[in-house]
C-alpha cells in the first residue's frame, strides 16, 4: 500500500480593491436632484383643509412681523399716532392680500405671499424730509399730507415695473443667469436681511433668545419623540413657540417688568406697547384715496424708481428660492416678466389704496415653506383670507400685531437661513471645482453683502445715504439700489460670469441645466406648474403670459 502525502488545497487569494485615485470619491457621491426629497406637498399638491387653513394661519403671523415693524418706523417720523399707525397697517395687511391673491393666481403662479418691502424706506424718508420744513395746523395733517406724496409716487413709478414685465424686458435680462448667478443672488436674499435677525432679537435678549431656542428645539428636536409628534411639530410647532413666549412677554408685562425700563425695551418687550388694540377701529375697510387725492411732485417720483426696480430684483430672486422649496421647476424668463408686470400693477393698487409703501415677495414666508416642508400654492392662498379678516376687523387684527417684535426676530433667524442655504443649493447644477466659478460666487456673495451694509451703515435715520449730489431723486435711486444686496449680487455676478471666458467655460457655468427652463415648451413641467388657471393662458395674448 502506497502511503500518499496529505496535500491541502491553498486559500484563495481575494483580490484586493485598488486604492482611489488621488482625489477621487471616498465615500458616497449624491448626485445633483432639480427637486427637494424632504418636501411633503408640492406646489400643486394640498394638505387636509384643516392643516392647510393652520398653515395658512402660519403665513399671516410669519409676514405681520415686517409689517408691523414698517408701519413702526415710518408712521412716527411721518406725524401720525397710534391710530394712524393702526390704519397703515390694516391697509398694508389688505393689500397684502389682494397683490398675494392676484400673484399666485395670475402673477408667478408660485407660494409666495407678497409682503411690504423695506426698499422703499430711503424714497419714503426723502418725502418726509421735503416737508418738514412746511407748516401744518397739526402733525396729523402733516402725516396725511405725507401719505398723499407716497401714494402719488407709487402710483407713477409703477409704470417701470409695469413696463419691464410685460414688454418681456426683465424675462430677457434673466437669460443671462446661470446657476453660478443664482447661487449668490438667492443666498443674499436670506443673508442680506441679517439686520432683522439677532440685531433686532437682541433688543429684548430675554423675550428673543427663549424664542429662538424653543424654535430650533421643538422644531427639530422633540418632534422626533413620537411619530404623531413629528407630523405636528414640524408642520405647527412655530405657532407653539409663538404662543408660549407671547404668553411669557405678556406676563412679563403685567407683572411691571418693564414699568422702570428705558422706552426703547418697553417698546420692543411689552405687549401692545404702541396701544394699537386701543386705538384700531372695529370695522374699517381701507379704499381708495383714503388719505386724499394724490400728491404728484417729479422728484419723488423719481426717487421711488429705484426702489421699484429694487423690488424686481429682490422678488426674483425669492422666486427662485421659493420655486426650489416648493418642488417647481425654475421660472421660466416669461413667468418671471409676467410676475414683475403684475407686481408693478400691485403698486399701482398700493399707491391707490394709500399704502406707506409697495410691496415685494416676502422672504420670511418662503422661508416657512422650507420649515414645514409644505410648498402648496392653496396654503399661501388662504392665507390671503386672514390679512383680509385682520385688516377690516382692527381690533383683531391689533391683538396679533401686539406680538413683540423681538419674537418674529427670532423667527427670521431660521427663516432667512434656510433661504440662503437653498441659494447653495444652486451650486450643485454647476461645476464647483471650477476657479473661475468659485471667483465669481465669492466676489458676487461678498460685495452683495458688503457694499449695501456700506450704504445702510452710512445712511442715516432721515435717508441721507453716502451719494450725496445736488440732485436729491438721483441720491435717492442710487443709495436705494446700492443697499439692496441681491441688486448688487445681480449686478456683479451677471457682469463677471457673461464676461470672464463664458464660452469656453458654458458647461462649467451650468447652463446646460437651465436653458430648458427659459422656453415655454422646453420642460413638459413649466405649463403644469406656471400655466394660468381657467384655461387664461388660450384667451390672452402670448405676450402677457
Amino acid at each position: 500500500m502506497v502511503e500518499t502525502a496529505n496535500h491541502q488545497t491553498p486559500p484563495p487569494q481575494v483580490a484586493m480593491p485598488p486604492p482611489p485615485p488621488l482625489g477621487g470619491p471616498r465615500g458616497p457621491v449624491f448626485h445633483p436632484h432639480e427637486q427637494l426629497h424632504q418636501l411633503h406637498y408640492c406646489i400643486h399638491s394640498n394638505p387636509p383643509w384643516p392643516q392647510a387653513i393652520i398653515l395658512a394661519f402660519q403665513h399671516y403671523i410669519v409676514m405681520l412681523g415686517s409689517t408691523v415693524l414698517i408701519a413702526s418706523t415710518l408712521v412716527p417720523l411721518m406725524g401720525g399716532n397710534n391710530g394712524d399707525k393702526g390704519r397703515v397697517i390694516q391697509t398694508l395687511l389688505f393689500m397684502a392680500g389682494v397683490n398675494t391673491l392676484l400673484q399666485t393666481l395670475l402673477g408667478a403662479r408660485l407660494p409666495t405671499v407678497m409682503g411690504a418691502s423695506f426698499a422703499f424706506f430711503i424714497p419714503v424718508m426723502s418725502i418726509v424730509n421735503d416737508f418738514s420744513d412746511k407748516t401744518f395746523t397739526s402733525e396729523h395733517a402733516r402725516f396725511v399730507y405725507t401719505m398723499r406724496a407716497v401714494q402719488g409716487s407709487l402710483m407713477v413709478s409703477s409704470v417701470i415695473n409695469i413696463f419691464l414685465g410685460y414688454s418681456r424686458v426683465w424675462g430677457n435680462l434673466t437669460r443671462f443667469f446661470s446657476p453660478v448667478v443664482l447661487v449668490p443672488v438667492v443666498c443674499v436674499v436670506g443673508l442680506g436681511l441679517f439686520m432683522r435677525g439677532f440685531p433686532q432679537l437682541a433688543n429684548c435678549v430675554e423675550i428673543g433668545l427663549p424664542m429662538l431656542i424653543l424654535l430650533v428645539i421643538g422644531q427639530q428636536y422633540l418632534k422626533r419623540i413620537h411619530p404623531r409628534a413629528e407630523l405636528i411639530l414640524e408642520r405647527f410647532g412655530l405657532l407653539f413657540c409663538v404662543a408660549i413666549i407671547w404668553a411669557f412677554a405678556g406676563i412679563l408685562t403685567v407683572a411691571g417688568a418693564y414699568k422702570n425700563a428705558m422706552e426703547q425695551t418697553k417698546r420692543s418687550c411689552s405687549v401692545d406697547h404702541s396701544y394699537l388694540i386701543s386705538s384700531s377701529p372695529w370695522i374699517r375697510i381701507p379704499y381708495p384715496f383714503q388719505w386724499g387725492p394724490p400728491v404728484f411732485r417729479a422728484s419723488h417720483v423719481f426717487g421711488m424708481m429705484g426702489a421699484v426696480l429694487v423690488t424686481s430684483a429682490e422678488s426674483t430672486g425669492t422666486f427662485f428660492a421659493a420655486a426650489r422649496l416648493a418642488g417647481a421647476t425654475p421660472p421660466p424668463p416669461h413667468v418671471l416678466s409676467r410676475s414683475i408686470g403684475l407686481q408693478g400693477i400691485s403698486l399701482l393698487l398700493d399707491g391707490l389704496f394709500g399704502a406707506a409703501v409697495g410691496t415685494t415677495a416676502s422672504v420670511e414666508n418662503v422661508g416657512l415653506i422650507g420649515l414645514t416642508h409644505i410648498g402648496s400654492r392653496r396654503v399661501v392662498q388662504i392665507s390671503t383670507a386672514f390679512m383680509f379678516f385682520f385688516s377690516i376687523f382692527g381690533k383683531f387684527g391689533a391683538f396679533f400685531a401686539s406680538i413683540p417684535l423681538p419674537i418674529f426676530a427670532a423667527i427670521y433667524c431660521v427663516l432667512f437661513g434656510i433661504v440662503a442655504a437653498i441659494g447653495i443649493s444652486f451650486l450643485q447644477f454647476a461645476n464647483s471645482n471650477s476657479m473661475r466659478n468659485l471667483y465669481i460666487l465669492g466676489v458676487s456673495l461678498f460685495l452683495g453683502v458688503s457694499i449695501s451694509q456700506y450704504f445702510v451703515s452710512h445712511t442715516t435715520t432721515d435717508g441721507h445715504g453716502p451719494v450725496k449730489t445736488d440732485g436729491g431723486w438721483f441720491n435717492d435711486i442710487l443709495n436705494t439700489i446700492f443697499s439692496s444686496p441681491p441688486t448688487v449680487a445681480i449686478i456683479v455676478g451677471t457682469l463677471l460670469d457673461n464676461t470672464l471666458d463664458a464660452r469656453r467655460f458654458h458647461d462649467d457655468r451650468g447652463i446646460q441645466w437651465l436653458v430648458p427652463f427659459h422656453h415655454r415648451k422646453g420642460d413638459t413641467r413649466n405649463e403644469e406648474f406656471y400655466n394660468l388657471p381657467l384655461r387664461i393662458n388660450e384667451y390672452m395674448p402670448t405676450r402677457y403670459l
